[in-house]
């Protein structure tokens, strides 16, 4: 007899699907057992609001939660960065696979950089925390650029500049990797012009915290590496009381001499929108061993930006 199919709960978009599908697979492999994707429609989904007014956090996957609680899917797949900072109770996170590429792209008409976009060039993106590094690197460089707030999957924000409507978006190298569409990117941002958000480029499998055969399997797609340093940049994001849709960036990044990786260093950035002010500072240290080091590590940089200003920066401090 074969052993019953674990259900993954998974939004509808083609990204999720691909993503989902990538994780099902691994999750096969580790425990030997068949597993169906469940489509679940969630509010972020369907709404046609801008994130930031909807409330960015948890919009996409509340409706997951809700089915993991309910019973109804054995487990979930979610971006990391669209979760919440805080722990939600009778859950877990069982594993945070290697991530992806973190890094922000752009595409862009006539397979432009961002370095050779016309002046008065119209950017596309629904993220505040893009807008505020876009615009203050626009700032630093003399150049004049219009950031425009736009939502949508993959298709339709590229259809953008396809159309003409926009000379170039900013996405994620991640999403656009897990589509294969990567090949469409024009410029690859670096980190030290464009912080990614929280987590970026992660995933999170989640599950019922009662379901312990169910953990000790999942952990098994677990990356140490990966979890240690999206724990760090989320903790920055929870000590600023910030929710996902404010103008944060954070990444943790490992440095290694040759194969031994020797220190872990995190960055984050909070500005206005406009770019006109910009805090953005950087700790380095020892790679943290435990969950709580990963932790304190992300609360010591927000408290070192919050008395550089960082703050006043956020606009509406998420509640």
């Amino acid at each position: 007899m074969t052993e019953k199919a674990l259900r993954l709960g998974t939004r509808r978009s083609k990204l999720a699907m691909a993503q989902s599908g990538q994780v099902a697979d691994a999750v096969s492999q580790v425990t030997g057992r068949p597993v169906e994707l469940v489509e679940i429609t969630t509010y972020g989904d369907t709404s046609r609001e801008h994130l930031a007014q909807i409330g960015g956090t948890g919009v996409f996957v509340a409706a997951l939660r809700d089915a993991l609680l309910r019973g109804e899917v054995d487990f979930a797949v979610h971006s990391l960065k669209d979760l919440p900072t805080a722990q939600h109770e009778g859950l877990v996170v069982a594993a945070v696979p290697e991530r992806e590429d973190p890094r922000d792209v752009v595409v862009a008409r006539d397979a432009r950089k961002l370095t050779d976009l016309p002046d008065g060039a119209r950017i596309g993106t629904g993220a505040p925390r893009r807008m505020a590094q876009l615009n203050a690197y626009a700032r630093a460089h003399g150049v004049e650029i219009e950031t425009v707030p736009i939502r949508g999957n993959v298709d339709t924000r590229i259809g953008y500049v396809r159309s003409g409507e926009l000379d170039a978006v900013v996405l994620a190298a991640a999403g656009l990797n897990r589509v294969g569409r990567i090949d469409e990117v024009t410029d690859f941002l670096s980190v030290d012009t464009v912080l990614p958000a929280p987590g970026q480029g992660a995933l999170a499998v989640e599950c019922a915290a009662a379901n312990a055969s169910l953990i000790a399997a999942l952990a098994e797609l677990d990356d140490p590496f990966t979890r240690v340093a999206v724990t760090a940049e989320r903790s920055l994001l929870a000590a600023l009381e910030a929710g996902c849709s404010a103008p944060v960036g954070a990444l943790a990044d490992l440095l290694a001499d040759g194969q031994t990786v020797k220190e872990m260093r995190l960055r984050g950035v909070v500005g206005t929108t406009d770019g006109s002010t910009l805090v953005q500072l950087s700790t380095t240290g020892p790679v943290p061993e435990t969950h709580e080091a990963a932790l304190a590590l992300g609360r010591e940089l927000a408290t070192e930006m919050l008395a550089q200003g960082a703050a006043g920066l956020m606009g509406e401090r998420a509640h």
